[in-house]
């Protein structure tokens, strides 16, 4: 489980607090205007940002103090993060050794990695030969490869079309299972929670400013700043 409680930063004098808890296995969507604080908050969690106050846990261990690297938490951005000169293959066995001096185990493990994610006979292609659904499938072949137990996906498929970005969040769905991961998905797209996540966080100001079930929160029709947000009346 993934646990954040009283979180605290200042984001250029706006004050952000947040509190919330991912289950192992659970895919927790959250929702929001640009600017609410959405991605700040994936900053926090993988360390890329320090907070004034507040913790995170996983599985009950604080990873607040410690550096991005050593923490058990992986992202995937809308930009893929592949090196464009290198392979598939390459791209992904840098998630398990930076030295690329994998050994059989471990190139096993790259290889069902690809299978896994429905890249097989693609390994030598680089980044620019093959299409953006496959970047992002081999961007999620390198975080089975890490095997954290946190994954964040800030917007990592809403540069692909309908069908392509439904296929590949079943996908992340079905890993986070599997693996017993906690996420978070960051996403614009209301479908996209509706088809992933049981539970759904309403993001503003630098709040959480509402959690329920998926439905429940999508049909609100009480909370102004969310029917706004949403286009509902």
């Amino acid at each position: 489980m993934l646990e954040i409680d009283d979180l605290e930063f200042d984001y250029g004098g706006e004050p952000m607090r947040f509190d919330l808890d991912v289950a192992a296995g659970e895919v927790l969507s959250l929702i929001g205007p640009s600017g609410a604080g959405k991605s700040t908050l994936l900053h926090l969690v993988a360390g890329f940002l320090e907070p004034s106050a507040g913790s995170i846990r996983v599985d009950g261990d604080a990873i607040d103090a410690l550096p991005p690297a050593r923490r058990p938490v992986t992202i995937v951005f809308q930009q893929h993060n592949l090196f464009p000169h290198l392979d598939l293959f390459t791209n992904v066995a840098l998630g398990i050794d930076p030295s690329l001096a994998l050994d059989e185990a471990q190139t096993d493990a790259v290889n069902a990695a690809f299978a896994r994610v429905g890249l097989d006979g693609l390994e030598r292609r680089r980044p620019g030969e093959v299409s953006g659904g496959q970047r992002q499938r081999a961007a999620l072949a390198r975080v089975l490869v890490r095997e954290r137990k946190v994954l964040l996906l800030d917007e990592a498929f809403a540069a692909l079309g309908p069908a392509q970005r439904e296929e590949l969040l079943e996908l992340v769905a079905g890993l986070v299972r599997e693996r017993a991961m906690a996420a978070l998905l960051v996403s614009h797209q209301p479908r996209d929670a509706l088809l992933v996540s049981a539970r759904c966080a309403f993001i503003e100001r630098g709040r959480v400013e509402r959690l329920a079930s998926t439905r429940e929160l999508l049909d609100d029709r009480e909370h102004a700043s969310l029917r706004a947000y949403l286009g509902t009346r």
